[in-house]
């Protein structure tokens, strides 16, 4: 098996699930998110290859073959978005490229192999429905808002997978993840949930962004793995898009009251102007919900993990991690 990103927060989640069944499995990972701490240190079954992912695919020689991949490897988070846009415009948009055209013919038989790209909502751009579903039209900013990047990127990487499935049979799967959460998650790079779980801890303000009455459903990461090998290994989810998340929503301003109570903080809570946390013309989404008829349809999933257990959860990793021994 191979896994990019794999050292980022939902690639080592799947990595653990595919060596806890018995894969060996590959990592690709150039740590510039990711943490070689997310992963094992020592599992035979496990390789890890630091590198950009293009580099590392050019230098696999014809003899290595994967039964499956799972493509994590992406620029994720507005703010890193925002700093470095063409780093993470390239990112998204060149190594998928290769990924895909690595993953024609490198199964077994010399075939293509099933590949899991990893997408997001933001690709439904400025949609105003109460629910996304998969085949709804989008809408996006202007390109001088660079905030609109990230969601053409990914439907860039869409389209190409897609393509790649019509025209040369890949066995493609594409996953649009809503706001996944849980441990490992970090919140350097603007994810939401473990940046007020670490400001709660601390003893500091949790900062909502606008008037925090946008809301989001999140969706525990240990809900989503499961779901996505089954998705993989069935032959009628090929070349098909499917919405992955929770259909709970819960605003921004009433998570972080969330945050403070589940951990037990003193932390206040402030909203901040878009323009003082990202820049002037920052655009975000009133609502975010996903329609998961599809994805029930397919492969029966219905998330378990409820919010608290992912805030307690989180919060415990950040405990763990600030303790004197670095404890993982």
């Amino acid at each position: 098996m191979l896994v990019t990103g794999g050292a980022g927060f939902i690639g080592s989640h799947v990595v653990d699930a595919l060596l806890a069944r018995g894969d060996d499995v590959t990592v690709v990972d150039n740590l510039s998110t990711g943490r070689r701490t997310n992963l094992p240190g020592h599992d035979p079954r496990l390789r890890f290859i630091e590198a950009d992912l293009s580099e590392a695919l050019g230098a696999m020689g014809p003899g290595e073959r994967f039964e499956q991949i799972y493509h994590f490897a992406a620029a994720v988070g507005v703010s890193l978005i925002l700093e470095h846009p063409i780093e993470a415009i390239e990112t998204n948009v060149n190594e998928t490229a290769a990924l895909l055209r690595f993953a024609c013919c490198r199964s077994d038989s010399g075939g293509p192999v099933p590949t899991l790209v990893a997408s997001s909502s933001e690709v439904y751009g400025k949609g105003v429905r109460e629910t996304f579903s998969e085949d709804d039209d989008v809408v996006y900013g202007p390109t001088t808002r660079l905030r609109w990047s990230y969601a053409n990127t990914k439907a860039i990487d869409e389209f190409l997978a897609l393509a790649y499935h019509d025209r040369f049979g890949l066995p493609a799967v594409i996953c649009r993840f809503f706001n996944i959460v849980g441990p490992r998650q970090v919140g350097r790079y603007g994810m939401v949930l473990p940046r007020f779980v670490s400001a709660a801890l601390g003893g500091e303000d949790l900062a909502v962004f606008g008037d925090g009455s946008q809301s989001r459903c999140f969706c525990d990461v240990r809900d989503v793995v499961p779901v996505l090998g089954r998705l993989l290994e069935t032959a009628s989810c090929h070349g098909r898009v499917f919405n992955v998340g929770a259909q709970t929503p819960i605003s921004i301003l009433d998570l972080a009251r969330a945050v403070v109570r589940v951990t037990g903080s003193s932390s206040d809570i402030r909203c901040v102007a878009y323009e003082e946390a990202y820049r002037a013309g920052f655009e975000d989404l009133a609502r975010r919900r996903p329609n998961l008829e599809r994805i029930r349809s397919a492969v029966g999933f219905e998330p378990k993990v409820s919010l608290e257990q992912s805030i307690r959860d989180i919060a415990e990793q950040i405990r763990e991690e600030n303790r004197p021994d670095g404890a993982r």
